[in-house]
């Protein structure tokens, strides 16, 4: 298989700190700043597609087509969180191939008992170490010689222990994985333990607020660590500025004095392609 296009990022940079996304809107933007790559979390779609938490309650189906319009609106690789891959091996091929069809760039998946929750919540089973095994091989059959970045995930740490943890991540990579992603391990001991001793690439999970603590790009890449990715920092801030403007507006019946923590009219448009759309549809006859 020749390189994907994430592991040619990682080779170019050698590590990458990188923001999630959850629309089309946020995709352009991440984009737009000037980031390579970007993920999609299920927390998020979740969160913004149908108001809910993550808790197993978003389909295959809805995660699917948020992924399909997002690949499609910007040229970055995206990675899918794919969750467990919605079911048994079969399920998790179905995804595989829909996912390379969507044009995603890789996937996150994950050996949680379905129905799964947010890696940073509690009450988290897993799967027996083999069943996921086999999710891994099945992924990897799939996935062929596609362009398409496959990271093991695992919740034993909190559902097991951190040794089978490890034991997963060194069986899922045997298996043909891509990169490795131990959540939410809630101490410095417990991310030292990882960089140090599972296989490289490494995803390091930064949410504020979460489990495992947020540390700077010098000291993850110092213990191992070179996917960084904050998958919710997006929807964090879009939530927080959604409330203050709303906020401000029921208080003072308008918007006027807050233009400086909104993007304007000319700017928005800018930022979707206004007069690019004008511009093809006067090639065509339409338009003014």
């Amino acid at each position: 298989m020749s390189k994907t296009r994430i592991q040619s990022i990682l080779d170019e940079q050698g590590a990458i700190v990188f923001p999630g996304v959850y629309d089309t809107l946020s995709a352009k933007i991440v984009e737009r700043v000037g980031f390579p790559m970007s993920f999609i979390s299920g927390y998020s779609v979740a969160a913004t597609a149908i108001g809910e938490p993550d808790m197993g309650l978003l389909t295959q189906t809805e995660m699917l087509d948020q992924a399909r319009r997002v690949c499609g609106s910007v040229q970055i690789p995206i990675i899918v969180d794919a969750d467990t891959g919605y079911g048994n091996p079969l399920n998790v091929i179905r995804t595989v191939h829909e996912l390379i069809a969507a044009g995603a760039a890789g996937c996150f998946l994950e050996d949680q008992v379905w129905p799964k929750k947010c890696g940073h919540m509690r009450g988290k089973k897993v799967i027996d170490r083999d069943e996921y095994i086999y999710k891994i091989n099945a992924a990897v059959e799939a996935r062929g010689d596609q362009d398409f970045f496959i990271v093991a995930r695992t919740d034993a740490l909190a559902a097991v222990n951190l040794d089978e943890a490890l034991a997963r991540m060194e069986a899922a990579r045997e298996a043909g994985a891509d990169g490795s992603f131990v959540e939410a391990p809630g101490k410095l001991e417990d991310l030292r333990e990882i960089g140090r001793n599972a296989p490289k690439p490494l995803v390091a999970n930064m949410i504020e607020g979460g489990k495992t603590p947020v540390l700077s790009k010098a000291e993850l890449v110092q213990m191992g660590f070179s996917l960084i990715v904050y998958p919710l920092s997006g929807l964090f801030s879009t939530a927080k500025a959604l409330e203050h403007t709303y906020q401000k507006l029921l208080a003072a019946d308008t918007t006027l004095g807050q233009e400086e923590h909104l993007m304007l009219f000319d700017e928005f448009n800018e930022l979707i392609g206004v007069d690019r759309k004008f511009e093809v549809a006067g090639r065509f006859g339409v338009g003014a």
